[in-house]
């Protein structure tokens, strides 16, 4: 499990339009990271839209925004489009970045055991450390949440 201080795991993935994204890419700036488990569904749609909502001012502080699912691009695509979210979705159709943030395994859901992803969210650091860890995300106000936290771990 991914703790406070520990160094980011490195990944490559491309996005909804195809570009890749590796950790290095964000080096000296904040980077948000959030796993969620599906396009277009109702708690999904209420967090990307926080981070939407919020891109401006998490870019005024110097953070990027990252979302990762399991999802396809063609769906990513279509997800972005609809809602104008205007920051990358990662595809991970190997899984290795979801597993290596520990997002993916075995959850329950409704009495119910399936393998999906979890919803987390990663503050990464400037410096490539972990600085803060949602691993239970209450997706409305939680990009409010993730906001104030750059705000304090900035000051």
């Amino acid at each position: 499990m991914i703790k406070v201080g520990d160094p980011a795991p490195a990944f490559e993935a491309s996005d909804q339009e195809g570009k890749v994204h590796t950790l290095q890419d964000y080096e000296g700036r904040w980077l948000v990271l959030y796993a969620y488990p599906k396009d277009d569904t109702s708690g999904c749609t209420t967090q990307a839209c926080g981070f939407r909502d919020n891109l401006a001012s998490l870019q005024a502080q110097g953070a990027a925004v990252l979302g990762v699912s399991a999802d396809d691009a063609a769906s990513h695509r279509k997800f972005d489009d609809k809602f104008s979210l205007g920051f990358p979705l990662l595809v991970d159709p190997d899984k290795a970045l979801m597993e290596a943030y520990g997002v993916w395994g075995e959850k329950q859901a409704y009495g119910r055991t399936s393998v999906g992803v979890h919803r987390k969210t990663f503050l990464i650091a400037p410096d490539g450390t972990v600085a803060r860890v949602w691993p239970k995300v209450k997706v409305e106000g939680h990009a409010d949440e993730v906001r104030e936290a750059i705000r304090e771990l900035s000051a």
